[in-house]
């Protein structure tokens, strides 16, 4: 993950301003929130939308995002009867190399993470791949069926994007006795397993999205979740420490947990809802205590994700559906619901510089303000390639706005 330091010394004043903002090098961003640090971006955007700066053809098709590390965009996408993870030059818009993550074919919904001089990407058919991001050599490989005991796949395949947290790789096979997988980041070693027989509503195996740390309650930990709701897992040993069921259904589980300091808040579609939950140490576990649970006619959020900001949390509201709102997270009242806003559909949810960015799966990219006091549309509009459900999530980095269309990526100026 690149960190880019502004520092600024004044001789009258003498001061350094230190970090100022961090790349986009993985899902939803650098703390995997679906939040920028980034400053000194549009708050309105002219008719038509920003200026768009260019655009790559020939990605493949795919649902997954962006990451952006290092001068190169790196995607996955499926191309004939393969899928492949890719990296891109910035400044020529080149492709520098591919490589074959798995031979069967498919829509990867993973977002490839970058760490560490390498790349991680998974394919649909559970085939784990790390190859280095000078060269994209290959250099080590897990296949969830032949080393985890998978049988099968989640209905819509795996969709997670794997988690780099120091030297080690976080993944979610999903089974009884692979619930989830740390391997060593440099060789594919495995380093722990955690074992679980889930009980509740939900289904079996893996939920569709990638795994966050939290130190609730003292410890740390990887929360994410599973068809049957959420879990957390303990980084040092991998044992199961707590799971919630309330918040699982018979479909899929997708939207990212948010996490921060004791608190959890999680949320699922299809009829299922929303809570916030409180990690508190438990022995020498932890125990994840329900504050409120939301009935989805309150709140459930689909699969676009959602965004914490001080006391707030903005989202697209509704299965399938992506209505702006605003909720209080304390206490899980709803402060502003706008309805329909300018898109249709669900919405996939980002936030930088005081501004929320909604991309609606019909193609439409929306600003809004990032405000408890109002809904505030800031500007809208419709990018020249929208081919299928625009599902992937924007991806922000360096005053530019990267957008997924299956096959082609655009790219947007959005400074100030």
């Amino acid at each position: 993950m690149r960190t880019v330091v502004a520092c600024v010394f004044l001789p009258l004043f003498g001061y350094c301003v230190a970090p100022v903002w961090a790349g986009w090098s993985q899902w939803r961003g650098p703390e995997r929130d679906g939040v920028s640090p980034e400053p000194g971006l549009l708050q309105e955007w002219p008719e038509g939308g920003p200026e768009l700066l260019w655009t790559i053809e020939g990605l493949g098709r795919g649902l997954s995002s962006v990451a952006i590390s290092g001068g190169r965009a790196y995607v996955m996408g499926g191309r004939g009867r393969t899928q492949v993870a890719a990296a891109y030059d910035l400044a020529t818009r080149g492709e520098v190399w591919n490589v074959v993550v798995s031979e069967k074919e498919g829509e990867p919904r993973c977002t490839p993470t970058v760490a560490g001089g390498r790349v991680y990407a998974l394919s649909t058919d559970g085939q784990l791949v790390c190859c280095r991001a000078e060269d994209g050599e290959e250099l080590w490989r897990k296949s969830f069926a032949a080393d985890f005991g998978v049988e099968g796949e989640p209905a819509w395949g795996f969709s997670e994007s794997p988690l780099v947290d120091e030297e080690r790789v976080v993944v979610v096979p999903g089974t009884k006795e692979h619930l989830a997988v740390a391997l060593k980041a440099d060789s594919g070693e495995v380093i722990w397993k955690t074992t679980g027989d889930l009980q509740g509503r939900g289904h079996d195996g893996a939920g569709y999205t990638g795994a966050v740390v939290s130190r609730g309650g003292g410890v740390k930990q990887y929360v994410t979740l599973v068809g049957k709701g959420a879990i957390g897992v303990a980084a040092e040993d991998g044992r199961l420490l707590w799971h919630y069921n309330n918040v699982a259904n018979g479909t899929a589980v997708i939207p990212t947990p948010l996490v921060w300091d004791d608190y959890v808040f999680v949320s699922s579609g299809y009829g299922t809802g929303a809570a916030l939950l409180e990690l508190n140490q438990d022995g020498q576990g932890v125990r994840a205590d329900e504050r409120y649970f939301l009935e989805s006619s309150t709140f459930q959020n689909h699969h676009g994700g959602m965004v914490r900001l001080g006391d707030h949390i903005y989202a697209g509201r509704g299965h399938n559906n992506g209505f702006p709102v605003c909720l209080a997270w304390k206490t899980g009242e709803i402060v502003w619901d706008q309805g329909r806003g300018p898109g249709q559909e669900s919405a996939a949810v980002v936030a930088a510089d005081g501004c929320l960015y909604f991309r609606y799966q019909d193609g439409v990219m929306a600003l809004m303000a990032a405000s408890p006091e109002a809904y505030e549309l800031r500007g809208a509009f419709t990018p020249p390639h929208n081919d299928g459900p625009a599902w992937a999530h924007p991806a922000i980095d360096d005053g530019k706005l990267y957008l997924r269309s299956q096959d082609a990526l655009m790219c947007y100026d959005i400074r100030r």
